[in-house]
């Protein structure tokens, strides 16, 4: 591509000349910013119009816009986690004899139960359903007790729904599964409010298992978790 062509494709040719001054070829034209432009004494517009055009060349140095920052891609990795889910019981019955806005009053509370019970003891809520959560100890912050720390997260969290149910009416019970091994965490899954951070193992399997055993206001623990 001859440069002064090139100006005169897009109506410029009258900086042909100060491009020739500036020793300015076409293998240059690419590496050409706004800068250097007005240097050479091109006006805004047209100097706007050129780089444009420049834009469509590809040209890597005179693009208006900064290059995209991608962020790495989380990797996989093993870690010792404790899982523990978490089911909120009786919203069904709440929903049979009360208005929406109320039983969205009592699943915030029982929710509220939940993240301060497992703020207090450093854990991470993975994902949030109406009717519980996925709760991990030991991800995204390991802690040597983190097995520990989740039991007593969960009897903080029975304690505080039966509180709740004393003392305001909150017809809520709660129940547990928590169990501890290796697992490997991988990518987030799933979008908005059900993103979490997928967990392979048998760990969680087995958390979700014990708390479908549970009963109303208990805690299950696996062998693992009880070690």
């Amino acid at each position: 591509m001859d440069v002064g062509t090139w100006l005169g494709s897009l109506g410029l040719g009258r900086y042909e000349t100060a491009f020739r001054e500036n020793r300015i070829e076409a293998d240059s034209v690419p590496d050409l910013t706004d800068q250097l432009l007005k240097d050479i004494g091109v006006p805004l517009g047209h100097r706007l119009r050129m780089l444009r055009a420049i834009r469509e060349l590809g040209g890597p140095a005179a693009l208006a816009a900064p290059p995209e920052i991608l962020e790495p891609a989380p990797q996989a990795e093993r870690r010792h986690l404790t899982v523990m889910f978490c089911d909120l019981l009786g919203l069904s019955a709440l929903a049979a004899g009360l208005d929406p806005e109320d039983i969205a009053e009592r699943i915030r509370a029982g929710q509220n139960a939940i993240a301060a019970a497992v703020a207090r003891f450093d854990g991470h809520v993975a994902k949030w359903v109406p009717d519980g959560a996925t709760i991990y100890f030991g991800y995204p912050r390991a802690h040597e007790d983190d097995a520990e720390r989740a039991v007593r997260a969960g009897l903080a969290l029975v304690e505080t729904i039966a509180g709740l149910k004393r003392s305001q009416g909150v017809g809520l019970d709660v129940r547990l599964g928590i169990s501890s091994g290796l697992v490997v965490v991988g990518e987030l899954i799933g979008e908005g409010e059900a993103r979490e951070r997928g967990v392979v193992g048998d760990t969680a399997n087995l958390a979700a298992r014990l708390r479908s055993l549970a009963g109303a206001g208990s805690v299950m623990v696996s062998e693992s978790t009880r070690r």
